[in-house]
């Protein structure tokens, strides 16, 4: 069956990465904006890297006949240093027209500190103006749950309609929190911190398959684009329909993304 990547850092891959999702039936990947693997020192590095998600990489997708989608922000990770962050957030309203920019993503937050809230709270309010839907980071490991609801309290007190907004890398402690305030759950199926396949069906088994999707992040670290494939046959493997995979591992992430015109593919199935 055909399946989508919400949320994968395809400038991190190789070709041989494309042909390996190709071939498990990925037709298209939302890639949200990501630090560099480095701090990167000024606004033109952040312009540069914006060409690459809305021009390269899509032309790259193509070859392999995968629709690549892209996010526009400061990531949470290099969101410490607010007077960089605000220059590059200046640039971004130049890049929300381009014909595959999908919101403001992924933003949020990563060691909870000030700053980073400061920068969060200003993308959302970036996102409110320019009428986009939003992709957000929650912070790994001990630090999750506490950041998460930081996060939930000041999109609350920012008046964000929640189906407009993706809360990424839930798991069990968090993800009741994200579901029950409305808004959308993705869970990352990563080989170290995060979740694993059997985790991720776990969680799916006890919260339902509404408003939330499954993604590999494939990012810089130790990682594996093919884990959302992993957890679809972990899905069956299990004995659930094929329809409730296809809501989960393709309609869903085309019901939240759908919500921008840039979105070009629809719902397999009748809502």
């Amino acid at each position: 069956m055909e399946i989508i990547d919400p949320h994968i850092h395809m400038v991190s891959r190789t070709t041989d990465d494309y042909e390996r999702l190709a071939f498990a039936k990925v037709v298209a990947v939302s890639e949200p904006a990501f630090w560099a693997g480095f701090d990167r020192t000024g606004v033109d590095s952040f312009r540069d890297y914006f060409r690459q998600l809305t021009e390269f990489e899509p032309a790259r997708a193509e070859k392999y006949g995968i629709q690549h989608y892209c996010w526009m922000c400061v990531n949470a990770k290099e969101a410490e240093n607010v007077e960089l962050s605000r220059e590059v957030m200046a640039i971004i309203p130049e890049f929300l027209d381009c014909p595959t920019v999908l919101g403001i993503g992924e933003i949020g937050l990563n060691k909870n500190t000030p700053n980073e809230l400061i920068i969060f709270e200003e993308q959302v309010q970036l996102a409110l103006e320019h009428d986009q839907i939003t992709l957000i980071h929650t912070p790994h490991l001990e630090d999750k749950k506490k950041g998460t609801l930081m996060i939930i309290d000041a999109l609350r007190n920012q008046g964000v309609a929640p189906g407009r907004v993706l809360i990424d890398h839930v798991e069990e402690h968090t993800v009741k929190a994200v579901l029950d305030n409305g808004f959308w759950g993705g869970m990352t199926i990563y080989p170290i911190s995060k979740c694993s396949p059997k985790r991720g069906v776990d969680i799916l088994e006890r919260y339902g398959t509404e408003r939330i999707m499954v993604n590999s992040a494939g990012d810089w670290g130790h990682s594996d684009p093919m884990n959302t494939h992993r957890t679809l046959m972990e899905f069956l493997r299990r004995g659930h329909p094929k329809t409730e995979a296809i809501r989960v591992f393709h309609d869903n992430p085309c019901r939240f993304f759908g919500q921008s015109p840039k979105w070009k593919i629809a719902p397999i199935l009748a809502d």
